[in-house]
């Protein structure tokens, strides 16, 4: 099948698979050994856990860019074009190099049938093969073991907070979904866990694998040093390293800048990283929906916050910044998501709520969460909106002066709130 732009790809590859999402290698792994062969000409990063991943990227991304390096970049799920998935030194491609990557797939792929993200790794993998590079950084969409982006072999694994999510395909509890993100890892490579609290399984597969682990906490250290936006890091035996603040917000970001530094630090004999390019890199890092705030009154701050641990940090930053009105909420849910224990952490910072449904099939409708938030605290008043424009339209329309509106998640729900403002 041969189409001429990104959008006809991208419907195609929509009805392409039976299902949305099949784990496993074996298909995308014969198709990829069609399209490649050898191993990758460069570094390879993989990054995994359930929260902090993306901020983990675009720090990394950020820091490596700025240090000269020619850096290729796969995450997902995008915001408002598809091309943010795959970047080269931190631009989306251009639609020609994805139309033709895609091409090149369908002829490998011949009756093998893949998934819309599958087709997608593919294609950034592709694209990073044809290009002069000299690291890429990979970002698991669900789990680890059996994502296709693990069909690579990671130089560096790095493994983020993990919480549950996804238990209908990553199992009911932390430890079988630590397990599944362990299978990033490989054979004689550094890994690295930047969460707190690290689950057994992690620990077992690091030795069962022989893979050098480094641990928050245990093998490397970080805490706010000076009060004035400075922090310091350092690794058990070494001395300490003086920091700037990262630019993404958030206090919980440190733990995700000190996991980085890790990383940075393994592979400091092939891709040095000067002081200047550091500092520089961690304060201009940008990832939009993570506490983004949107110009203009009353203020609307993005978060694509959709499980109870992320919520819980969106709480945490809201309480740290408390308005001088009311907070409004916009939410859109996708029902494989727990909704009452997301919504149960905001209770608390919450006046008024507005949900929302969203345009998938996968969407909890407004009702639905109306339902749930009734039954968190019967006192607080809920607006069911058809959709996140309405809601966000009517929040604003209730705004007083003073108060800020807060619209959160899903990725889903982000978009449809950038789509608003462009």
């Amino acid at each position: 099948m041969q189409f001429e732009t990104l959008e006809q790809w991208l419907s195609w590859q929509e009805s392409l698979h039976p299902s949305e999402i099949e784990l496993g290698l074996e298909r995308v792994s014969t198709v990829f050994a069609r399209l490649q062969a050898g191993p990758p000409p460069f570094t390879v990063i993989t990054v995994a856990g359930t929260n902090g991943k993306g901020s983990s990227v675009a720090m990394l991304e950020s820091i490596l860019v700025t240090a000269g390096y020619r850096v290729g970049t796969y995450t997902s799920p995008h915001l408002l074009r598809y091309n943010e998935r795959v970047r080269l030194s931190g631009q989306p491609v251009a639609d020609g190099l994805l139309v033709e990557a895609f091409a090149r797939i369908d002829v490998a792929r011949a009756d093998t049938s893949l998934t819309y993200f599958e087709f997608g790794t593919l294609a950034a993998l592709d694209i990073f093969f044809r290009q002069p590079l000299d690291v890429v950084i990979l970002e698991v969409g669900l789990g680890g073991r059996l994502d296709a982006v693990n069909i690579v072999d990671a130089d560096v694994a790095l493994i983020t907070s993990i919480s549950l999510d996804h238990t209908d395909w990553l199992g009911e509890d932390i430890e079988a979904i630590a397990a599944e993100k362990a299978g990033i890892m490989r054979a004689g490579k550094a890994a690295v866990f930047s969460g707190t609290d690290i689950p057994q399984a992690i620990l077992q597969h690091a030795e069962a694998v022989q893979a050098p682990l480094f641990v928050a906490g245990r093998d490397y250290q970080f805490h706010v040093w000076d009060g004035q936006g400075g922090w310091q890091w350092h690794r058990k035996g070494k001395p300490a390293v003086d920091l700037p603040l990262p630019g993404l917000p958030g206090a919980h970001q440190l733990q995700n800048a000190a996991g980085v530094m890790v990383v940075l630090q393994q592979l400091a004999e092939i891709l040095p990283v000067s002081s200047p390019a550091l500092h520089r890199g961690l304060r201009d890092v940008v990832l939009p929906g993570r506490f983004q705030r949107l110009p203009g009154e009353p203020a609307v701050i993005l978060d694509v916050a959709h499980n109870p641990d992320a919520t819980a940090r969106l709480a945490e930053q809201l309480a740290q910044q408390p308005a001088g009105g009311r907070t409004l909420a916009v939410v859109g849910m996708l029902h494989d998501k727990d909704a009452r224990a997301s919504l149960a952490s905001l209770q608390a910072v919450v006046d008024l709520w507005f949900t929302a449904s969203l345009p998938t099939l996968r969407s909890q409708s407004g009702d639905e969460l109306r339902q749930v938030i009734e039954t968190l605290d019967a006192t607080n008043a809920v607006s069911v909106c058809e959709n996140v424009a309405q809601a966000l339209a009517s929040a604003r329309q209730a705004a007083e002066p003073g108060d800020r509106i807060v619209l959160f998640g899903s990725f889903y729900t982000v978009a449809q709130g950038l789509a608003d403002t462009v």
